[in-house]
């Protein structure tokens, strides 16, 4: 065969052999997009805010770009922000790959705004020992929202979201409403007897099983979905997502804050290091950033600074407590309305959290405030104020000025009254001027009590 044909042969073999692969190939990829695939699961611990928010979004756009099939997410959180509950639930139901909230494992909970992202998956699961609901709408601070009215519109708007989301996957509507209206909460088994949710399981893999052939709805349409020879990705929260996630927590962000400042003022009191000032400016920042994460009222940040600021004006005026007593007021206030409603409805701060704070704070201030009294009412132990009242002993006559020795140390001296002090007497200082000291003879009764200087 001559090279040029030999060339050409091996070409259209080539050519052959691409198309063959091609046509072997194509039945894969269509088995691989309606009968396997991908399953991301990951977990949803926490607080639900803004960086949970986003952490949901991250991931199902992740899902939608490999193609997955499933996302699971494994969910246990004490509830959180309104607002961010319903960006997530509306980002879950906006996804065209299927959603599996799962409660797990043992002793894990979807309460308060939990409850609502477990209602809007595709299919909603929970292990046992686990629970859900207590959905009650509160404030920030943990109590109902003071305003009648306010209270009633608030419940009855999330009551309604709470039946839509239900309703949508055929569930129990009227048992997921009481979470809101009357914040029961159910047990995993409750919860499957009462239809809020789909299926019980402790085991991903057996849990995986049940789901094929299930009944589902995506993107608001129904659809029999199906699962066979998948496999399981797990997707972790990068470490910065971790942190941002810890510190979005209320009771970190609040106790970040509050701590830093005191580091801070510990510093400004006992100048001399920089570990107090800088650890306490890092977390802060740290404490700032995560209240720029949720629903802050300003003027509870205002009256936590504006509280501290005046406890710390008392103790360089030297007064008696008495704008301690002011800030301490200002403190707790300010700490009470620092997560503002609406928005942190569902947001239930830790008020011992609140409490202990504001109590460690102000008691430091209040024993700091002590020492500063005892020390004004103390005699000067030191410098040349401490020299009043010291024995000094004359080494050369004082007529009325001469040298005494005071502490181990000559000194220039003379006498008070003007009269002539002759060497050797033992003198006390009345007073100091400068590097003066003005001295006069020691009585009888100072010479019994033995407080002779030679």
């Amino acid at each position: 065969m001559k090279p040029q044909k030999r060339i050409h042969f091996i070409r259209i073999l080539m050519i052959l052999m691409i198309m063959v692969l091609s046509i072997s190939l194509y039945p894969l990829a269509i088995c691989g997009n309606e009968q396997g695939g991908l399953v991301l699961v990951t977990e949803l611990n926490g607080v639900v805010g803004i960086s949970m928010e986003n952490y949901v979004q991250k991931v199902l756009d992740s899902a939608k770009d490999q193609g997955a099939m499933l996302v699971v997410f494994q969910l246990d959180t004490p509830g959180g922000l309104v607002s961010s509950m319903r960006a997530i639930t509306n980002t879950i139901m906006d996804s065209p790959v299927p959603v599996l909230v799962w409660v797990s494992p043992r002793g894990a909970r979807a309460a308060s705004a939990g409850a609502f992202i477990v209602q809007s998956a595709s299919i909603a699961a929970m292990s046992p020992g686990t629970n859900i609901g207590a959905a009650h709408p509160v404030q920030a601070s943990g109590g109902d929202v003071p305003d009648e009215e306010m209270n009633k519109k608030i419940t009855n708007d999330l009551a309604a979201q709470m039946r839509s989301l239900a309703q949508m996957h055929g569930r129990n509507s009227e048992i997921c409403s009481k979470m809101v209206t009357e914040s029961i909460s159910l047990t995993a088994e409750e919860a499957k007897k009462d239809n809020v949710i789909d299926l019980l399981e402790s085991e991903l893999s057996s849990l995986l099983t049940k789901t094929d052939g299930m009944q589902i709805k995506v993107e608001g349409k129904e659809r029999v979905f199906s699962l066979k020879g998948y496999e399981i990705v797990r997707m972790e929260m990068t470490p910065r997502e971790k942190i941002l996630q810890f510190i979005s927590s209320p009771t970190v962000a609040y106790l970040l804050l509050m701590v830093g400042i005191y580091a801070i003022i510990f510093e400004v009191l006992s100048p001399g290091g920089f570990v107090m000032g800088v650890s306490g400016a890092v977390m802060v920042i740290l404490g700032a950033y995560g209240l720029r994460m949720l629903p802050v009222n300003s003027a509870g940040i205002i009256l936590l600074v504006v509280g501290i600021a005046v406890m710390v004006l008392d103790l360089f005026v030297g007064g008696i407590g008495i704008l301690s007593l002011f800030g301490i007021a200002a403190m707790i206030f300010g700490s009470l309305i620092v997560f503002k409603a609406p928005g942190g409805e569902l947001l239930n701060v830790s008020m011992n959290v609140i409490i202990g704070a504001v109590v460690a704070i102000s008691l430091f201030f209040l024993l700091a405030i002590a020492f500063v009294l005892r020390t004004l009412r103390t005699k000067a132990s030191s410098g040349q104020e401490g020299l009043v009242g010291k024995v000094a002993f004359t080494v050369e006559d004082l007529s009325p000025d001469g040298l005494v020795k005071c502490h181990g140390e000559i000194w220039k001296a003379r006498s008070n009254s003007g009269e002539e002090i002759p060497v050797g007497t033992n003198t006390r200082v009345v007073k100091t001027q400068g590097l003066l000291l003005f001295v006069e003879v020691e009585s009888s009764d100072d010479q019994q009590k033995g407080d002779v200087v030679k």
